[in-house]
């Protein structure tokens, strides 16, 4: 299993919005969604399966973005959750549909440079 990144710019974003997310969600066994057109899918497809699916949605002006990516991320901002494809029951423990993301600790604050008289950072 895979993890995809998969981002896109609608140039028409009321066209087919609704469309692509559904194509998304069903891409793999889980996704997230942490921005509204950037997308996690869990998934054993590779990014020219992925690319040839959604391409047909998306008009000539679209832009789209697929990535393969560790689960590893620096949110800020913002969060993710992941869900898992609804299937019938099949009698397991588990009741929902939302997986933790593991989250990453955000990299060391660094101090500002001081401005020098003309008001540029100072080397």
């Amino acid at each position: 299993m895979r993890t995809l990144l998969i981002s896109y710019d609608l140039a028409n974003p009321f066209r087919n919005k609704h469309i692509l997310a559904k194509e998304i969600m069903e891409l793999g066994s889980r996704w997230a969604r942490p921005l509204e057109q950037t997308w996690y899918v869990s998934t054993e497809r590779d990014e020219v399966e992925v690319e040839a699916r959604l391409s047909s949605i998306l008009d000539s002006d679209d832009g789209l973005l697929i990535q393969a990516v560790s689960e590893e991320a620096v949110l800020s901002n913002t969060q993710v959750r992941w869900f898992r494809q609804r299937q019938a029951d099949t009698g397991t423990a588990s009741t929902t549909n939302v997986i933790a993301f593991p989250v990453v600790s955000a990299p060391p604050a660094q101090a500002e440079l001081p401005l020098d008289e003309s008001g540029c950072e100072a080397a």
